[in-house]
């Protein structure tokens, strides 16, 4: 029988992950908090958070069809500008593919907990604030102009997002500006780089941990997945919009204000 109270759980951590993703504020780290909270288990495997990502992945693939289409093509042909990015891409994704596949089971044991969440708000919200008050020049203002330097400052910043309550696409996005690439850039690129990183991540998860998949679990992530999905889908162009005018201010603050009210919360349970 079907725990619809379990499935409506995992809709909405759907929406949330879909909402936060793509923001510098940790889909990972509000998923574990806001799980705790409300008491969801997807399986032992803990294979739910990464899975229902692909949702968050998949509007990002729909909403950038066209670009994506054109720059496969444009690899077929050997162009050197697709060839650049696709190259540019495949860098900045492999230290996390390769430090990932090391460690990720060791981070989750030990630090997929609210206090390491907690902290690690705080920091990256304080990075930021660093970041935009130092304003670094850019000198690529389009993801095409990326070249290799830029794409390992890129993915071995990505690997830090590996602790939960970093935020990859912050890691990735300050990555970029301290490479020297626009902000605007930096955020598109963060998208585009999301897509193997996660495929890659989930798949991997699914791999190891399948047979520990109950059916319930099954319903949960589809309908996480469907959620993620259809909430990515509205945040993906506003955050484009949004930095492209506005600093990443507003984030840090709202990062540290969370750390904070967590670490509040975890030193004094009964709050």
């Amino acid at each position: 029988m079907i725990d619809w109270i379990h499935v409506g759980k995992a809709f909405f951590l759907g929406i949330l992950e879909g909402l936060t993703e793509f923001l510098p504020i940790s889909s990972t780290g509000h998923l574990i908090l806001v799980g705790d909270w409300i008491d969801f288990a997807a399986s032992e495997a803990r294979v739910f958070d990464v899975v229902i990502q692909l949702g968050a992945i998949l509007a990002v693939c729909w909403l950038y069809r066209a670009k994506i289409t054109h720059l496969c093509e444009g690899a077929v042909r050997r162009d050197p500008e697709a060839l650049r990015f696709a190259t540019a891409v495949l860098v900045a994704f492999l230290p996390a593919a390769v430090i990932g596949a090391l460690l990720i089971g060791p981070i989750k044991h030990r630090l997929f907990h609210p206090p390491v969440v907690a902290a690690a708000l705080i920091v990256g919200g304080l990075v930021i604030l660093w970041v935009e008050r130092r304003r670094p020049v850019p000198r690529i203002h389009t993801i095409e102009d990326f070249g290799w330097k830029q794409a390992i400052g890129i993915g071995f910043a990505q690997c830090v997002a590996m602790i939960p309550g970093t935020s990859r696409s912050g890691a990735t996005i300050i990555g970029g500006m301290l490479s020297g690439v626009s902000r605007q850039a930096a955020t598109e690129f963060s998208f585009f780089l999301a897509i193997p990183t996660m495929l890659g991540a989930a798949s991997y998860d699914a791999m190891r941990h399948y047979h520990l998949l109950s059916m319930a679990d099954l319903w949960a992530i589809a309908a996480g997945f469907t959620a993620a999905f259809i909430s990515a889908l509205f945040v993906v162009n506003a955050m484009i919009r949004l930095v492209a005018r506005h600093s990443l201010q507003v984030f840090a603050w709202y990062r540290i204000a969370l750390g904070l009210l967590i670490a509040v919360m975890t030193a004094v349970p009964s709050l």
